[in-house]
């Protein structure tokens, strides 16, 4: 990815900034590793199930256009 990830994954604070583009997402799913803890095992949101279940409303619906095929 970038310089905006630090070791662990992106920074909570820009996760609602990364959902929104496409290359952070795909690359994510494409390598399996989620966003947030890197995990394995994530959705078309680029997020693991735990991961997901921790996200704020705003962070929820930008996941859930993912998960639902409308992307950002």
């Amino acid at each position: 990815m970038n310089d905006r990830l630090h070791p662990e994954g992106v920074e909570r604070s820009q996760l609602a900034w990364v959902l929104t583009q496409a290359r952070f997402v795909k690359v994510a799913v494409r390598i399996d590793q989620c966003l947030l803890c890197r995990n394995k095992s994530v959705n078309e949101a680029g997020l693991c199930d735990v991961c997901f279940t921790f996200l704020d409303d705003k962070e929820t619906e930008l996941a859930l256009r993912w998960t639902s095929g409308v992307a950002p």
